[in-house]
């Protein structure tokens, strides 16, 4: 057995799965319905804030007192969210990662928050957020330590759970370190699932446990779905257009395997939102926004919102390309097929209609068009016998009326995508 000590590299997937992405047409594959994590949670992917991405483990709060991991910094994005739309479009969680913690237990083997950063505890930062209408969410890790080295829950999913529950905690992100063989770190994630269930308090369970399995053997998704209310597949994320392309890869290369696993109550997480931060391009933001939400993928920002762009907070906060990612149907889209680097993505939605992606990965030269076939989409279903057309991104524009036999004809700036919604007439 290995023991996994770190973070997945960036850029790339856990060892031993990475799949040549093959050119793909498909058929939809149908959600499970009733094997889903029975919590009453996440009935549409999760909306929130998360601090890892953007700021990591920043401790040094006399070098860096704005950006270090303290209840200073999560009151701050609290206020931003209550006061600058970001609830008001679905953005509810504001979630802590790992460095939070204290060294040590205390002396009931309880969880505690370091001191000097978290002065008022973790209690008093969860009455706070949920002040201002919002839901707080924590960190904490399978195994014996986390990854930056904290204290692990391995031996202590009961305590942790109702630490949890009594701090008023509405989300936990549950990392896989430190652990000594893939039964321990299965049997972790199982056991802290009917833990958390166990204290009688509403908390969205979002797992890493596909992705420390990947390494070894193909993980069970019906037993995952049944523990977690969402769960990360592959490496984190880091500000680059490099390492979204290889989350989309990665995603499309099985997605006949993910795609069949998510659904209302558990949802495959490529990871956080880095829109409003320093490494993507405006069209390469415009990407990532639009396939996250073709894949139903939770919507956790990333980024410092006391100095985000009007332009990426315009884009992260637009109700069209949000409706999508939220739509009550629940079924995850897919790649339908890649030629000469332009793809399409498509993902039905509720009431008939669909969302269709074209993405173009050429990284050279200028805008390209390319023409579908209105047949080819939805299964030959979206435009049977017309539909209309909205462009949604990357600006609104009503395109018009098309017939089944028509054809739609597209420009595409590089390494951005067009986003789409269809609607039957």
């Amino acid at each position: 057995m290995v023991a996994v000590t770190m973070r997945p590299a960036s850029g790339g997937p856990p060892l031993g799965c990475l799949l040549a992405l093959r050119f793909l047409t498909l058929v939809l594959w149908n959600v499970p319905g009733a094997w889903a994590l029975d919590n009453g949670l996440a009935m549409t992917p999760t909306m929130g804030w998360l601090h890892w991405e953007r700021f990591m483990c920043n401790t040094d709060c006399n070098e860096d007192p704005d950006s270090c991991i303290s209840e200073k910094l999560f009151m701050q994005m609290a206020d931003l969210m209550d006061s600058d739309g970001w609830k008001e479009v679905g953005y509810e969680y504001l979630c802590i990662d790992d460095c939070w913690m204290a060294p040590e237990r205390d002396s009931k083997g309880r969880l505690q928050a370091d001191p000097i950063r978290f002065p008022s505890g973790i209690r008093h930062l969860a009455n706070y957020v949920h002040s201002k209408g919002l839901k707080l969410g924590i960190y904490a890790d399978v195994g014996k330590k986390t990854c930056a080295g904290y204290p692990g829950s391995l031996g202590y999913y009961d305590i942790d759970a109702k630490t949890f529950a009594a701090w008023g905690v509405d989300l936990l992100k549950f990392d896989g370190c430190y652990c000594d063989s893939v039964e321990q770190l299965a049997n972790g994630y199982k056991n802290m699932s009917l833990a958390l269930n166990n204290t009688g308090r509403s908390i969205v369970y979002s797992c890493e446990w596909p992705m420390y399995m990947w390494p070894f053997h193909k993980p069970n998704y019906t037993e995952i779905r049944q523990y977690c209310n969402h769960w990360r597949n592959f490496g984190d994320i880091y500000d680059s257009w490099e390492s979204v392309k290889s989350i989309l890869r990665w995603t499309s290369s099985i997605q006949k395997t993910l795609v069949s696993a998510a659904g209302p109550g558990g949802w495959n997480d490529p990871d956080m939102l880095v829109i409003g931060n320093f490494g993507l391009s405006w069209d390469q933001q415009i990407t990532q926004m639009a396939l996250w939400a073709i894949m139903a993928a939770p919507l956790l920002m990333s980024n410092d919102l006391r100095q985000i762009s009007l332009q990426a907070k315009t884009l992260l906060q637009n109700k069209d390309v949000i409706a999508i990612n939220q739509d009550p149907l629940g079924k995850q889209g897919y790649l339908l097929r890649e030629e000469d680097n332009i793809e399409v993505w498509e993902r039905p939605l509720s009431n008939l209609a669909w969302a269709v992606a074209v993405v173009n990965l050429q990284e050279i030269g200028g805008p390209r068009s390319y023409t579908i076939n209105v047949a080819s989409l939805g299964q030959g279903l979206a435009c049977n016998p017309a539909c209309l057309v909205m462009e949604l991104l990357p600006v609104k524009t009503k395109l018009g009326f098309y017939e089944w036999t028509s054809c739609l004809k597209t420009r595409v700036n590089p390494t951005g995508t067009v986003l789409l919604r269809l609607e039957r007439n």
